[in-house]
């Protein structure tokens, strides 16, 4: 069986982040070929500027679509498309017009709103309670997971890189995402 992992990473949360390091690592160790997606040349303060976060998708879908233009994904019986914040957004738009789509999972790390404007299959979802790019208290993304029957994960006080003032919880909230994604990684 073919099995491919493809990591969409933030803006500033790069796959080397832990979030996107530790599940590669899973995802390597269940035998995934990897590939990741290394974009960049986004404009600066974004947040809370709804042009240059359009303008910031734009610029991660293009790159994106042009590094994964060499990959036939009809050929993998398993695909994984693991986002972070905006990757969340393009690896939603790309799953959804894939002729793959059907063969697509997603792991969406603190998914953005706009990531459900798109139709794709099985996923799951981490958010933070006190993350500032989805309104924190009035944050939708876990109606939005509960509208697609999609399992979500908040993780109390946690920030747009699910992290707390507190080291030692921001641990164990990480071992506890990574135990969860290798669930869903398993769950093909």
């Amino acid at each position: 069986m073919k099995k491919l992992a493809v990591y969409f990473p933030g803006i500033g949360y790069t796959v080397d982040k832990p979030l996107m390091h530790y599940s590669r690592r899973l995802a390597a160790g269940l035998g995934y070929e990897v590939l990741l997606l290394p974009y960049s040349g986004f404009p600066p303060k974004i947040l809370g500027d709804p042009g240059k976060m359009l303008a910031s998708f734009r610029i991660a879908q293009e790159q994106a679509e042009k590094m994964l233009a060499e990959i036939d994904l009809t050929d993998y019986d398993d695909i994984l498309f693991i986002g972070k914040s905006i990757g969340t957004v393009v690896a939603a738009k790309i799953a959804s017009e894939s002729p793959a789509r059907s063969r697509i999972r997603l792991v969406l790390y603190t998914p953005l709103e706009e990531t459900f404007s798109f139709s794709f299959g099985k996923a799951v979802a981490f958010t933070g309670t006190d993350d500032p790019w989805v309104g924190r208290e009035k944050s939708r993304i876990a109606g939005l997971c509960k509208e697609r029957n999609i399992p979500c994960h908040q993780i109390p006080g946690g920030n747009h890189s699910l992290e707390t003032p507190d080291l030692q919880e921001d641990i164990k909230s990480l071992e506890r995402v990574m135990k969860e994604t290798e669930l869903f990684l398993r769950s093909m």
